[in-house]
């Protein structure tokens, strides 16, 4: 069992101001894997004031972009050395398959390497010549560090969530109290392991495992300035509420309910393959998934059979062993939500065509489902409006393309979604007229140059690359008149 008695504060381990641990739980069968100290608002004040020191009268944010660049590329160089050991906590905390999580390491330096590249090739300040000759001045635009900020992250996937804001956050020169579930303590702890080796000065960042309430408090916090979330829709809208009635600059990725489009020249076997991946990848508890399944009616059994095929193969279990492709919901609650959800299905009137609200024989001490698929779903029931989170796809049919985006964009979401195609040409064309912030052609993977974020309910600004670095910075603007600097 591993014990965590401290909190790391201002780049320091440190006492809590409570003494009550939490138990982390193993998802896999409820037993206690380890202890860990959670913040308190007592703790979130220590935190901030040192983020609001350094940040006010620290060297960090006078620190020029290339030594920034250089000390992130450090914090890279270590977490690749203890990717293992990594992806082990990770599973044993999420209860993620560990070959998903031993898997997604490259992924996390490919995603701070787009960052680094971002940085170095990033316009941090250029001059601008006048519109008009005549006008006797030019502006030199700067982009400079907001000041705090407070990062919040989900636990479904902890390092790639923490990194994606911490990287852009402190390459721009801010400081950062950093909110993470509960549920992640270990593997965060570890994260902090790494903050202390980076070597960044003293209290540019803070690591703060904490509830809902604690949460809360650190988003009202008058020294935080800018907030940082990604979680559910549901708390996006709180924390953008509580944000606008203190104008704190605020960025959301929020939650998705993402429809794969199967065009009717589409290779169905290679899609459903492919959905493997896009729609169950880390239990399908992924704000990306793609859980709707647009189908043309010419071949509408084909596909539900081959989902059908696919869901029945997948190994359920343990998510330390090997054949384990789907392991459990990271608590009760969870998995409770997604058996309600399978029930709310059956009651709706879709066809059940595998799976159900029977947790898998001999898994019962653990929070697991059995991955359930649906047909005959219509876009307006439940099952195919909300998110669940967890392993429940559902098949819906349209008439012709036209249908097929229209069913697409009936959705308050709009993160993530699939087209798929014999002629990557046409599936091109289609997917411009998707409205979601990333769309996946034939199954390409979701690169880290490029913006990442949602249209409507699925939040606001943009992660990854130069424009989610440009998220952590203020713009300003300096007129020099030209006989003065010349």
């Amino acid at each position: 069992m591993i014990t965590r008695n401290q909190l790391f504060i201002g780049g320091a381990w440190t006492s809590p101001s409570s003494a009550e641990p939490l138990d982390i739980v193993s998802p896999h069968d409820n037993a206690v894997i380890g202890r860990a100290a959670q913040a308190l608002p007592a703790d979130v004040d220590r935190a901030v004031e040192a983020a609001r020191q350094a940040f006010d009268e620290g060297p960090w944010p006078h620190t020029t972009p290339a030594e920034r660049i250089a000390v992130l590329r450090r914090l890279a160089a270590l977490r690749e050395k203890r990717a293992d050991e990594i992806a082990a906590l990770i599973s044993a905390e999420n209860g993620s398959a560990l070959w998903f999580t031993q898997a997604g390491q490259p992924g996390l330096g490919r995603q701070a390497n787009a960052y680094l590249k971002a940085a170095e090739e990033f316009d941090w300040e250029k001059t601008l010549e006048p519109s008009d000759p005549a006008l006797p001045f030019r502006s030199v635009v700067r982009r400079e560090a907001i000041g705090v900020v407070a990062a919040i992250i989900p636990w479904n996937s902890p390092f790639s969530s923490a990194l994606a804001k911490i990287i852009p956050a402190l390459l721009a020169g801010n400081t950062v109290v950093l909110k993470v579930s509960p549920e992640n303590t270990l593997s965060m702890s570890l994260l902090a392991d790494l903050l202390v080796e980076t070597g960044l000065p003293e209290g540019v960042i803070s690591v703060l495992p904490a509830d809902r309430e604690t949460s809360e408090y650190l988003v009202k916090h008058p020294g935080v300035d800018k907030i940082a979330f990604t979680g559910s829709t549901r708390a996006g809208r709180r924390i953008a509420s509580l944000a606008g009635e203190q104008l704190k600059r605020v960025s959301l990725e929020l939650g998705g309910k993402s429809a794969a489009i199967i065009l009717p020249d589409a290779d169905v076997a290679a899609a459903v393959q492919g959905l493997k991946f896009g729609s169950l990848l880390n239990n399908a508890e992924s704000c990306i998934a793609q859980t709707r399944i647009l189908a043309p009616r010419s071949r509408y059994e084909e596909v539900v059979a081959g989902l059908k095929a696919l869901i029945e193969s997948l190994g359920v279990g343990d998510p330390a062993d090997d054949a384990t492709f789907i392991g459990p919901m990271i608590r009760r609650d969870q998995q409770e939500r997604v058996l309600d959800y399978i029930r709310i299905g059956v009651s709706e009137g879709a066809r059940l065509v595998t799976g159900g609200p029977e947790v898998p024989v001999g898994l019962e001490k653990g929070n697991y489902v059995t991955p359930t698929l649906f047909a005959d779903v219509d876009n307006g029931m439940r099952i195919a409006q909300e998110e669940i989170f967890g392993p429940v796809l559902v098949v819906i049919a349209y008439d012709d393309e036209d249908d097929a985006v229209r069913i697409a964009n009936d959705s308050e979401y709009g993160l993530s979604g699939g087209v798929w195609s014999a002629d990557p040409a046409h599936a091109l064309a289609v997917a411009r007229r998707v409205r979601t912030g990333t769309v996946t052609v034939n199954g390409a993977p979701i690169g880290f140059d490029g913006p990442f974020g949602g249209f409507k309910a699925s939040g606001l600004g943009r992660e990854y690359g130069a424009v989610g670095l440009g998220t952590y910075t203020e713009y300003q603007t300096i007129t020099i008149p030209e006989a003065n600097d010349r």
